[in-house]
């Protein structure tokens, strides 16, 4: 198969996967961080095209949050790869980003290469501005999180099983990730696109505060 027959294929693959996800992680979603990928790595002039936007299009595939577990969504992950002919090299990088972009409740993870970073900046966008504000009141109501209780204190920090299934809200969540994004972002076109994201949550927020307290009349 050519490269662009791959890209299809994949996107054929990742559409019947995600197509209908309801929890801010289907084909749309997947589709703006390829397309916010191959963007960012034009105006970077750096990285492996191809390997930025097969990263992009299989990131969320062995998602444990997308899936029945971990396992479960590792074994999705390889067997597609078993449907496709690539360079083992290509395979192993691909697979090295998607291993490691990930937020994880904030723990650091050094990334190897530069289609890594782009990947990962790429996805992060998605998270913010007023589409970040649209996908986390739709993922924590699938997963049954309240939209704010002001008795529930803000994590600053968390073990990955904590941030996955420790208590929290949909407006804390801005706190405890979306807000410090931007800050981790790698490069600078990401950055620069990240600037009316960023004010979109804050003028959110405060706006939202206002509601909730009856302070807007």
């Amino acid at each position: 198969m050519l490269k662009n027959q791959i890209i299809e294929y994949t996107e054929k693959f990742v559409r019947n996967e995600l197509g209908e996800d309801a929890t801010g992680h289907d084909w749309f979603h997947v589709d703006r961080v390829r397309s916010n990928a191959l963007h960012i790595c034009k105006e970077e002039m750096s990285g492996d095209s191809f390997v930025i936007e097969m990263a992009a299009l299989l990131h969320d595939i062995p998602d444990e949050k997308l899936n029945e577990s971990a396992e479960k969504g590792k074994e999705k992950f390889d067997s597609f790869f078993k449907t496709i002919v690539l360079p083992d090299d290509t395979r192993n990088h691909i697979t090295q980003i998607i291993e490691t972009i990930s937020y994880k409740g904030g723990k650091y993870t050094e990334l190897a290469t530069i289609e890594a970073k782009i990947v990962q900046d790429a996805d992060r966008l998605d998270a913010i501005g007023a589409i970040g504000i649209a996908r986390v009141f739709a993922y924590g109501g699938k997963k049954g999180q309240p939209i704010y209780d002001p008795s529930i204190k803000v994590r600053d920090e968390m073990t990955i099983d904590e941030y996955r299934k420790g208590k929290s809200t949909s407006i804390h969540h801005f706190y405890e990730k979306l807000l410090k994004l931007k800050d981790l972002l790698n490069t600078s076109t990401a950055i620069k696109m990240a600037e009316s994201r960023q004010k979109m949550m804050v003028v959110f927020l405060e706006q939202f505060y206002k509601e909730w307290d009856g302070q807007d009349s």
